[in-house]
């Protein structure tokens, strides 16, 4: 399972749908299921990021929850490092936290309980 983080510059809100429906949008075309969308906010970027001929000091923080093949990774990052909205990208891969499957009702011996011991 892979969890993408990107960022981009504000602009407008519209604009922020429109960048966020482009980029789950071209997860899902290569192959990744999209589980959660979170939006961490706005805020200052921790140092002044130069990108497509503009210095952005403030962004929009996301992070897109996904499972998909690892061939995913560089395409994704060519993909959004042409779009001029994103100004940093970058995936986290994470563990899938695996469930215990239940072993069951342990059978119990009757017979046994039945046995009655002699002293």
């Amino acid at each position: 399972s892979l969890s993408l983080f990107f960022f981009f510059f504000f602009l407008l809100k519209p604009e922020t749908a429109a960048v966020l429906k482009r980029t789950v949008e071209a997860l899902m075309e290569r192959g990744a299921v999209v589980r959660s969308l979170e939006n961490l906010g706005e805020r200052s970027l921790p140092y002044k990021i130069s990108k497509h001929n503009e210095r952005h000091r403030r962004g929009g923080y996301f992070l897109i929850d996904l499972e998909g093949p690892p061939s995913i990774v560089s395409t994704m990052m060519d993909h959004l490092g042409r779009d001029i909205d994103v100004i940093r990208r970058g995936f986290i891969k994470h563990p899938v936290s695996k469930t215990e499957e239940c072993s069951g009702i342990i059978p119990v011996n009757y017979e046994d309980k039945l046995i009655v011991k002699k002293k």
